[in-house]
């Protein structure tokens, strides 16, 4: 029996549809990845041993890997948790991507998590970048700039600390 070339289409374009597109979910897929490296063979079989290392892995991240462990309830103070989603999935081995996208359907902010643009020192003119943007350049350096309004005061702060955060 030989299926019609229209439902193929129809076919096709579904899984399209429910496929993640380039780049999204990269948050997800990137921690998901990183998180299933440091399981032993024996943990990656049993789901309920994948959500207590999911835990304790989610105790030492920052940022958006922070946001994501507290959207799938990795954290103490997470208010939901989503982890059987997670965890039951990778039991059986299915790629990381493919999780993301199931956890997508549960939680769609799981996959508005999105890594921030790095800046590069180098290149960049640090005249044409937002405040929110020098701001965070002190930030990533552990540095303050206290008593600064003017984006003019935030310029002269990372030129002065420049030499001692960059190889330039």
């Amino acid at each position: 029996m030989e299926i019609p070339a229209v439902l193929l289409v129809i076919f096709a374009s579904i899984l399209a549809v429910n496929s993640l597109k380039q780049g999204e979910c990269e948050v997800c897929i990137k921690t998901l990845d990183r998180f299933s490296q440091t399981l032993t063979e024996d943990a990656k079989k049993d789901h309920k041993k994948i959500e207590t290392q999911f835990k304790k892995f989610c105790k030492g991240l920052k940022n958006k890997e922070n946001r994501f462990c507290y959207y799938l309830g990795g954290l103490e103070e997470s208010a939901t948790g989503i982890l059987g989603e997670m965890s039951k999935p990778m039991s059986w081995s299915m790629p990381s991507d493919k999780i993301c996208e199931k956890l997508k359907k549960k939680d769609a902010q799981i996959c508005e998590l999105r890594y921030d643009v790095e800046i590069d020192l180098k290149t960049v003119d640090l005249k044409k970048l937002k405040v929110r943007d020098l701001k965070k350049i002190l930030n990533d350096w552990g540095e303050e700039c206290e008593g600064c309004i003017e984006k003019s005061e935030y310029l002269k702060r990372i030129e002065d600390l420049k030499p001692k955060h960059t190889e330039l």
